[in-house]
This record gives structure tokens, sequence and C-alpha cells, in this order.
């Protein structure tokens, strides 16, 4: 685990933008103080960025910083299903014990799936962290095409067809009395690609508002969790992404304050295979790429919850995911459809702000 690089001001692009107004002038004043920043490569296979703004000094920053970095590192050992590590049983470890015998965890882990579980029932199962079995060949083919894109092809669909049957949420045994856990089906596996990481920044970002830290942010690989507000009692202006033109467009603006943003989308990690693109988000009931639109926006503060919902809504139509929406409280949406036309819900078009 190591902080490889501080930064005194950045812009920041990654997946959603959030943009320091004025940056470059930035002064440094009790009501505007210099922001410091950190960057990091080690958790969940992406790059993090943590952002303070209260006028914190560098000791005081890293030392809250190192929190979310422990944090971090004990969540991504949890949640990694290639690796193992020594003296914790993960969900690698359950993976590769799938149809044997229960296995006693960490209570953080128990947790987490018992969570991951209601969240399955929420979305009506198109939040489903036992998608292991449909998502690996989807990966291996991403994979390879990566290697070799001249031979890019789909995973074989009888093979797909075969691992739906594996996917069932009840093949996922937990005890929570004995902090155990089993995968009853050994063709079953788990994946929390979305979840995992955005349940992850939440238990950081918790540990520092307990530290007592206002005015920071924290960009987990595109996850966006904003802590309190800037000394003047503003918000940061967040751009979501044109997935039609990602590298320098962007659908609307919001201002965030004490929040978080998450959006699931199409054009980020994808391949081709005779022309057409397929993404890596795939809807359970199809085994294939959701096609209802490119990208879906969550606004809400836990980002666990965040992570979750952009996903299912994108696996859902525009309709049902603002039923679902619409039944919780604290939550809102952004959708961007095929033909780049934005819908929202009532609450997210109050966030929206014009670019300075």
């Amino acid at each position: 685990m190591k902080l490889l690089k501080s930064l005194s001001c950045l812009c920041l692009i990654w997946g959603l933008l959030v943009i320091l107004t004025g940056c470059p002038q930035i002064s440094d004043t009790a009501e505007n103080p210099k922001p410091l920043g950190m960057v990091n490569y080690t958790y969940f296979d992406t790059v993090s960025f943590y952002y303070c703004y209260s006028g914190d000094s560098q000791d005081v920053f890293e030392a809250r910083t190192e929190i979310v970095s422990s944090l971090l590192w004990e969540y991504h050992q949890l949640f990694d299903i290639y690796h193992e590590y020594s003296g914790i049983n993960n969900l690698c470890t359950l993976n590769k014990n799938a149809g044997g015998e229960a296995l006693e965890v960490d209570q953080k882990l128990i947790d987490f799936l018992l969570y991951a579980k209601e969240l399955y029932t929420l979305t009506n199962g198109k939040m489903n962290v036992m998608m292991g079995a449909v998502l690996r060949p989807w990966h291996d083919c991403r994979t390879e095409a990566s290697d070799d894109p001249a031979n890019a092809k789909l995973p074989d669909a009888d093979l797909l067809a075969e691992a739906k049957n594996h996917i069932g949420i009840d093949l996922l045994q937990i005890d929570d009395e004995k902090n155990t856990v089993r995968i009853s089906d050994p063709k079953a596996s788990i994946d929390v690609g979305a979840l995992g990481k955005g349940y992850a920044t939440e238990k950081a970002a918790q540990a520092l508002k307990d530290a007592g830290a206002t005015g920071y942010v924290l960009n987990i690989g595109g996850n966006i969790r904003i802590i309190g507000t800037k000394p003047d009692g503003s918000g940061w202006l967040t751009g979501i992404k044109d997935p039609a033109n990602p590298s320098s467009n962007y659908s609307a603006y919001l201002n965030l304050a004490n929040t978080s943003c998450v959006t699931s989308g199409s054009y980020e990690r994808f391949y081709s295979v005779d022309g057409k693109r397929y993404h890596h988000i795939i809807d359970g009931e199809t085994c294939m790429p959701a096609d209802y639109f490119p990208s879906v926006t969550i606004i809400t503060e836990d980002s666990g919850l965040a992570d979750a919902l952009s996903t299912a809504l994108f696996c859902m139509s525009q309709e049902d995911g603002a039923t679902l929406v619409a039944s919780l409280d604290g939550v809102e949406a952004l959708w961007v459809m095929a033909d780049g036309t934005v819908r929202m819900t009532d609450g997210m078009s109050e966030l929206i702000t014009e670019h300075p």
C-alpha cells in the first residue's frame, strides 16, 4: 500500500469530472484555502484521488488520507476475486471453494454480502453479486480482444446459457452467527464489480467524517464521494460525460455537496467484434451487454447504494428505473438516451447548473 504522488491542485477528468472552478488562480485564504490532493494507484485496479479544500495542514491531510488508504486496501483484499492474501478468506477463496464447506470470513465481508443480498431484492435482481459465471466468459473475451483485436469474438451462446443456471442469489449462503459463507454450486462465483468499489468508498468516507474531516472529495475510479462543502458553503461543479464524445463533451453539469455521484456507461470498457461494440455491463436476463441507453448517473449520499443503483438502472428501462428511484428517499437519477437527449428525476433537475 503506497501513496504515490501529492498534488496541490487538480482539474480532474475520470469518468466524471470534478471541476475546481478557477483552479490555476485559487488564492490561499481562510475563505478559499489552497486545495491539497493525492493520487493512488493501488486499489480496485483503478486510480484513486483524494482532495481537501478545508484548509487542513499537509500533516493533517496525510493522516486523514492514510485512514482512507488503509480502509480501501482492506476492502480491496477482501473483495479481490483474482488473488488470495495470507491470513484472509476473501472472495477469491470463496470462489475457489464453491461447492465445498462453509468458510469463516471477516465480519466486514459478512456485512457486505448481506447488504448485497438486500440490494438484489431492492433492484429485483438487476444488481446481482452472483453473476460471476456469466461475467467471466465476457471478461475472458474482452481480455483476449485486447491482446488480439483482429480475432475478437463473443462468448459462446451455449456457454452463456449454461452459465445463467449458476447465478442465483440463493446459491450464496451466509451464516451471520457463525461468520461463515458458502457458495453451494461449484459452478457459481461471486463478482462484486457493481458494488464493491462504491461500498468501500462509503466506508472510507464515513471514517473521514468520524475523524472530523469536511471539505473532502474522494474519486475512487470515477466514484465521486463528497464530504461536506467548500469553506464558503458552496458545492463542486461536476460534469457528466457525453457518451457520444466522452473525451471532450459533457451531457450535463451538477452542483454537488455532501453526496455521492456514480455513473455507469457503455463508453469506458468495451471491445469490438465485426465493427460492433460490446461493453462490460451485462444484463443477467439476456447475458448480453445491456442495451437500454449509454449512461445512467445516480446521486445519493451513500456511495455503495449509488454504485449498485447505477448498474441496476442501466439494466432496466427508463420507466422502470424511474419507478424504482421514486420509491427511494434521497436518490436522484439522470439518463442519457441513445439519441443524446437527457432525462432526469425532478430532484436531479434542481442540481443542474451552467458551465461557468
